[in-house]
């Protein structure tokens, strides 16, 4: 199944690469591909849309799996980086920075959005009584620490001035005008956060049975709590100076992966970092085509798509408030 989700990650790239402003047919885009030669049809492929294209699969690849890895902490299936104050504990610092303090370096970006997420998700946490209280408890603290950091973002824009309608199409999520070097700066952060999940394939499956029956079987949870909790922030943190927040795809993806019923954790995690690889790549042809010469945020996209598909898994697989499925 994660061998059909990449092939069908490959079709929408040569179909992101195929459409555009300036629409490329197959016969074309084959001779760019295999020779690229400086021309406008090359720099369109080469320089525009590839590394756009892969920069959306690599955010959603990031996503999917930190929302993974939160719903594995806390054993609660409404847990993401939306819904825990992930994404905005990581967004609202670099929107100040940028706006306050703009002699700090974007390099820097993900050590910020690092240090906002881990706080964000440690206070939600703390509220949901370290994910042990119930579904409702996380939900709510999440909402309510994303709703103040929000209003604090929101206020730091009515600040920026002229800034404000570049930083509104950011915080809607987007990848437009994204080159290599953006791809570049993302990576290592999503990379450490799947190479975290994998590394902690066991831990993760001693998690699923049961907080006591973990401590039983000897797992340090005071250790191993905080570690997959920055293995889950790493992505947001690379993703979010470049993409902004990207609503839905980690919380949806590892619920459609769970429906595939994959064979073990390293299947699981594989799976649904191709699914948010799919859903984001897909919409972010969607959000740069639907309304031609205009974009769209990804954002809007994903959370059109996201949200419907959220209520019917949870009309049909009747998800508790109890803790679990």
């Amino acid at each position: 199944m994660t061998s059909l989700m990449v092939a069908a990650t490959l079709l929408v790239i040569v179909a992101g690469l195929l459409v555009g402003a300036k629409p490329l047919g197959l016969s074309k885009l084959w001779p760019v591909l295999l020779s690229p030669d400086g021309k406008i049809d090359s720099i369109l492929v080469w320089s525009l849309r590839l590394p756009r294209s892969l920069a959306a699969v690599v955010a959603g690849a990031g996503l999917a799996v930190s929302g993974y890895l939160l719903q594995a902490l806390t054993r609660n299936p409404l847990a993401g980086p939306d819904i825990t104050g992930v994404a905005s504990g990581a967004v609202a610092p670099i929107v100040f920075c940028f706006v306050f303090l703009p002699w700090i370096s974007s390099v820097y970006y993900p050590f910020v959005g690092l240090a906002g997420g881990l706080a964000a998700a440690s206070v939600t946490l703390w509220v949901s009584r370290g994910g042990e209280g119930r579904p409702l408890h996380l939900a709510l603290g999440g909402i309510s620490i994303s709703l103040f950091l929000g209003a604090t973002t929101t206020y730091v824009l009515l600040l920026s001035g002229p800034q404000a309608p570049s930083l509104l199409f950011w915080l809607s999520g987007g990848f437009q005008g994204r080159s290599w070097p953006h791809l570049l700066y993302m990576t290592p952060w999503v990379l450490g956060g799947l190479a975290g999940a994998f590394a902690c394939q066991r831990i993760i499956g001693m998690l699923a049975l049961s907080e006591h029956a973990s401590i039983g079987m000897g797992l340090n949870l005071r250790f191993w709590k905080p570690v997959l909790l920055l293995f889950a922030v790493l992505p947001v943190a690379g993703v979010a100076p470049v993409a902004g927040p990207v609503a839905f795809v980690g919380l949806v993806s590892p619920h459609i992966a769970r429906l595939l019923k994959p064979h073990n954790v390293g299947w699981s995690i594989a799976l649904t970092a191709a699914i948010g690889a799919l859903m984001v790549v897909t919409a972010d042809v969607v959000a740069r085509s639907i309304a031609l010469p205009r974009e769209l945020p990804v954002g809007i996209i994903t959370a059109l798509l996201g949200g419907p598909l959220f209520i019917y898994l949870v009309q049909t697989r009747r998800f508790s408030l109890n803790g679990g499925q």
